[in-house]
């Protein structure tokens, strides 16, 4: 099995304020990895360094074999990694189809309409609101929106910060499960989960975070199946 993402030895945070201590990770072709741990830990921090929006000091972060430490966010993008954020992750002033559109700025025309559409037929929901503002829709649907957006750039690996944060429990089993199933279009996913038993549920592997710091690794139904993880980690777990 190839490896997507290999991270080792790696600090980080915001200008001088260190948040990750020496995190080692990786994430091989076709996985789904859910990373977990208390608040505050640096669970997005990390996710933000891997994608260039936060500060990367030391420490080797590569793409299928290629460093990409310091990388800018559009070469990324052009090399197949899309992220999706929490929170502004949406144009709220644009309809649907505006915001699929800004997705794929730089495509031909023909080209992006056949991404529009291919998006639209893995999230049907928001077919009939294409011409709706964003600012309008749900929370699951601009959830849906946002990943639809990411999408648009044909990513082979995709990164999320809590997808299903402040979601209504049937969204966010619609989520994830979406998520899940973008690996039947070759798409590996590093997923920063609130709901992590959600999570955890579907993927390969967990990684938890506390402090900075990577303090266990195992397959996710392991994770799920440890009543000391459940006591101090999945009973009280936010971001």
């Amino acid at each position: 099995m190839s490896r997507v993402l290999e991270v080792s030895g790696l600090d980080g945070g915001y200008g001088s304020v260190q948040i990750l201590n020496g995190i080692s990770l990786h994430v091989d072709k076709g996985e789904f990895v859910t990373i977990i741990g208390p608040n505050g830990c640096g669970k997005s921090t990390f996710i933000k360094v891997i994608f260039g929006i936060a500060t990367h000091y030391r420490g080797t972060v590569k793409h299928r074999g290629e460093s990409i430490a310091g990388w800018r966010t559009d070469q990324l993008v052009q090399r197949g990694i899309a992220y999706v954020p929490q929170v502004d992750n949406v144009f709220p002033g644009l309809n649907v189809r505006e915001n699929l559109e800004m997705g794929g700025v730089r495509l031909p025309p023909t080209l992006l309409e056949e991404r529009i559409t291919r998006a639209l037929e893995m999230f049907p929901d928001l077919q009939p609101r294409l011409h709706d503002t964003a600012a309008s829709l749900s929370g699951g649907q601009r959830q849906m929106l946002a990943i639809s957006r990411a999408l648009i750039s044909n990513p082979t690996f995709l990164l999320l910060d809590e997808p299903t944060a402040a979601l209504s429990p049937l969204y966010q089993e619609q989520i994830i499960e979406r998520i899940d199933s973008l690996r039947d279009k070759g798409i590996t996913i590093l997923i920063v989960e609130q709901n992590a038993r959600l999570s955890l549920a579907r993927s390969d592997r967990g990684y938890i975070l506390a402090n900075g710091e990577v303090v266990h690794t195992t397959p996710a139904s392991e994770i799920l199946d440890d009543p000391h993880i459940n006591e101090y980690f999945l009973g009280t777990l936010h971001d």
